[in-house]
């Protein structure tokens, strides 16, 4: 098959360009019309206009671009408009690539006779909680209220993205800084004061030769403790992949002073409102945990939530499973008991999920409070102390004048 590149305009009249897959011209231009646009310009591509793709280069979508699209979906299924026409439209106004692709292939594996959820399932950017919500939403005629609760926990996972990584980018910048800062006086600074202090023809303070020989060792061997911090960092990587390094990291994670908390809530508020999305939507219960579970970024609660499921499968409630993990907080198991009692454990755990949404800020805002001047504080200390090293000479050799 040859490749052609393409200037159509959409029904809505916006100029589209793209790269389109075909037999010969006479097909690429049946398919183009078939897709409801009107060609402009149609000519088969060459090695430098024909448009690349790199997958790993490809940015997968965003929660809220996720959002976005679950949003547009609600609006165009409320109007009427047939499943493959939805899927067209969004084709055309999706930005991101790689849900573009997913949206393109979910499109032509409908029209050969699958069901969304079967074709969603074929590609990464939807999760396995988004394929079954879309499923029980087929299965039960409200496929629209399925695209809603979805764009709902979109949404909600991307404020509290946000939120944490508000809480880790300060520090993180500021550390950089803090190693560039004393990288540069180290290698150029404290260099120049040394010929100027050797001059001086006296004894130096052990505090002083102590930052000058830290500045040889950094000049002579800079590469290699750049090399050093790479691989450091490549081998925690490589260690997280590994079973016993993620159960080892994630565990540091729980226990982490100030970041404990933060993981310990955020988990909470994922799996809330993920079970009580599941469960609303007419997932059985088994499942719904199960799917939960995959959702679980530390992998202490993935393990405690798939336990849940076994001890719940025999009968167990769940309020009981989850407190036999010692891993939940109390309330969690305790509103997860009243729903029971109640018959409303979708509210319950709607509310379990607003609650922790609201202490995850809380507690974001709280380590932000104490980070900023912990950091100042240890900047403070590593700068001044190569600056007083610096000084103490000085200030020597001025007293030994003074006393002549």
């Amino acid at each position: 098959m040859a490749s052609y590149t393409y200037t159509a305009l959409t029904p809505a009249g916006k100029q589209t360009k793209g790269t389109i897959s075909a037999d010969n011209r006479e097909d690429a231009l049946t398919r183009l019309r078939g897709n409801g646009v009107t060609v402009i310009n149609l000519g088969e591509a060459g090695v430098l206009n024909q448009e690349v793709s790199v997958s790993f280069l490809q940015k997968k979508p965003k929660p809220r671009e996720m959002a976005i699209f679950c949003r547009q979906m609600v609006s165009i299924l409320s109007a009427g408009v047939s499943m493959n026409d939805a899927l067209l439209m969004l084709e055309e106004q999706t930005e991101n690539k790689l849900l573009q692709e997913a949206i393109v292939g979910c499109r032509k594996q409908i029209e050969g006779g699958s069901s969304l959820a079967e074709a969603m399932s074929q590609y990464k950017v939807f999760p396995s909680i988004f394929c079954t919500m879309v499923a029980a939403g087929e299965e039960s005629g409200s496929l629209d209220l399925s695209f809603d609760r979805m764009a709902d926990r979109f949404e909600k996972d991307s404020k509290l993205k946000g939120l944490i990584k508000k809480a880790t980018t300060y520090p993180i910048v500021v550390a950089i800084v803090a190693i560039v800062v004393v990288v540069v006086m180290l290698t150029f600074i404290v260099p120049k004061f040394e010929d100027i202090l050797g001059s001086l023809g006296t004894d130096l303070p052990g505090l002083t030769k102590a930052v000058v020989s830290i500045s040889h060792f950094v000049q002579a061997h800079i590469v290699l403790i750049l090399l050093v911090l790479i691989a450091i960092i490549v081998g925690i990587k490589l260690y997280q992949r590994t079973e016993g390094g993620r159960h080892v990291i994630d565990n540091m994670k729980l226990r982490a002073p100030l970041f404990g908390k933060l993981t310990t809530k955020t988990a909470c508020a994922n799996m809330a409102r993920t079970l009580s999305t599941l469960l609303a939507s007419g997932v059985p219960m088994l499942n719904a945990i199960e799917i939960t579970a995959n959702t679980m970024g530390n992998i202490h609660f993935k393990e405690a939530l798939l336990e849940v499921k076994t001890e719940v499968a025999v009968g167990t409630e769940l309020s009981e499973a989850l407190r036999r993990t010692r891993l939940f907080p109390p309330l969690v198991y305790h509103m997860a008991g009243i729903g029971e009692q109640t018959g409303d454990l979708v509210g319950m755990y709607g509310k379990i999920a607003d609650y922790y949404d609201e202490e995850v800020q809380q507690t974001t805002e709280q380590v932000m409070a104490a980070l900023e001047p912990m950091i100042i504080v240890l900047l403070a200390a590593i700068v001044g102390t190569i600056v007083i090293s610096l000084l103490l000479p000085m200030a020597s050799m001025y007293g030994a004048l003074e006393n002549i």
